[in-house]
C-alpha cells in the first residue's frame, strides 16, 4: 500500500501532466492556425507524450493500491506570436515539470518509498531529454532569425516527428 502523502503527490503530478498535455495541444492548435503544420505536429506529439506520462503515473498508483483522483485542469494560454516564443515557453514549462518530479523524488526518499523512487528514475531521465530537446529547438530558431526558407525547412522537419509509446507503457 502506498502512503497517503505519496498518493496525494502522485495525483497532483497526474494533474500536472494532464495540464502539460493541454498546454501542448493548445500550442499545436495555435500553429495550425498560423499555417505551420510541422510545428503543430511537434506539439501534438508532445500532447500525446504528456498524456502517456499521466497514464504511467495512473497505472503505477493503481498497481500500488492507491486511488486516482482526477481534478480540474486549469486553463492554459492559447496564443504565441511565433515558434521561438512557444519553444521558450516549452523550456520554461519543462524546467518546472523537472522541479515537480525532483520534489516527488525527494518525497519518496523522505517516506522511504523506494518503489516510487525507482519508478521516478525513468521520469528524471525523461526530463533531461525534454529540456535538451527544447533548448536545441530554441538554438536553431535563434540561428534562423527571420529567414523564411529556414523556417519552412524547420517546419517540414518537425512535421516528420512521430509518436513513440514510452517504454513504461509499451511493456503493458
Amino acid at each position: 500500500m502506498i502512503s497517503p502523502k505519496i498518493q496525494d503527490a502522485i495525483n497532483a503530478q497526474i494533474n500536472a501532466e494532464l495540464w502539460s498535455a493541454y498546454l501542448y495541444l493548445s500550442m499545436g492548435m495555435n500553429f495550425e492556425d498560423k499555417g505551420l503544420s510541422g510545428v503543430a505536429n511537434w506539439f501534438r506529439i508532445q500532447f500525446k507524450e504528456e498524456q502517456a506520462h499521466a497514464e504511467i503515473f495512473i497505472n503505477y498508483l493503481l498497481s500500488r493500491g492507491g486511488r486516482v483522483v482526477l481534478k480540474a485542469i486549469d486553463a492554459v494560454p492559447t496564443e504565441w506570436p511565433d515558434s521561438l516564443a512557444a519553444f521558450t515557453d516549452t523550456l520554461a514549462h519543462e524546467e518546472k515539470v523537472t522541479a515537480l518530479i525532483n520534489a516527488l523524488y525527494a518525497l519518496a526518499e523522505e517516506e522511504h518509498d523506494y518503489a516510487t523512487r525507482g519508478k521516478l528514475d525513468w521520469f528524471v531521465a525523461e526530463q533531461v531529454e525534454e529540456e535538451e530537446n527544447a533548448r536545441q529547438l530554441i538554438d536553431r530558431l535563434k540561428m534562423m532569425g527571420d529567414n523564411t526558407m529556414a523556417l519552412y525547412s524547420f517546419d517540414q522537419e518537425l512535421g516528420a516527428r512521430v509518436y513513440n509509446v514510452p517504454a513504461p507503457l509499451a511493456a503493458k
